[in-house]
């Protein structure tokens, strides 16, 4: 067992599962493109890439870029620097609930924007409440961040404070 793990750098286990999510992926794949129009589920994978590529990565890199110059008080220019200690620790407890928040508008947004017909037709749940529920969750998972970091902040006592 120790010579499969020394040659394939981890455990069978490992490889069991990365060859378990490629048949999934195969599976929904074949799926996906033996629909009606496949060339419209290409079409979308491909859009859903460049605009990932040529579009969201480089806004959040500049955000987490401006976020860490906010909360560090200065740019990051050298790659050593990149890791020191205040600015990842606080940075995060803005990214997480903005990746969160993200996340759930990706999901929901054309409920969040309105932008749906039909779906009260099919739940007989208003359309129109779905803006303000996700602007408080918003608003909840950033306050639970701060109130997270703010008891870190107390338990770890006033030298960690002043830094």
């Amino acid at each position: 067992m120790s010579s499969f793990a020394t040659r394939y750098g981890a455990s069978p286990l490992h490889l069991l599962l990365v060859l378990c999510s490629f048949a999934l992926t195969g599976y929904a794949g074949i799926r996906l493109l033996a629909g009606d129009r496949p060339w419209a589920v290409v079409l979308w994978f491909v859009g859903a890439a460049l605009l990932h590529d040529l579009v969201l990565l480089p806004l959040y890199t500049v955000t987490d870029r401006a976020l860490r110059t906010v909360l560090d008080g200065r740019p990051r220019h050298r790659a050593d620097d990149a890791g020191s200690r205040p600015s990842r620790g606080r940075i995060n407890y803005v990214r997480v609930p903005a990746f969160v928040s993200g996340v759930l508008f990706l999901v929901h947004f054309p409920l969040v924007l309105g932008r749906v017909d039909h779906f009260t037709a099919y739940t007989t749940l208003p359309d129109d409440v779905f803006l303000g529920r996700w602007l408080l969750i918003t608003a909840a998972l950033f306050g639970l961040s701060a109130l997270v970091l703010l008891l870190r902040l107390w338990r770890s006592g006033p030298r960690a404070r002043h830094r």
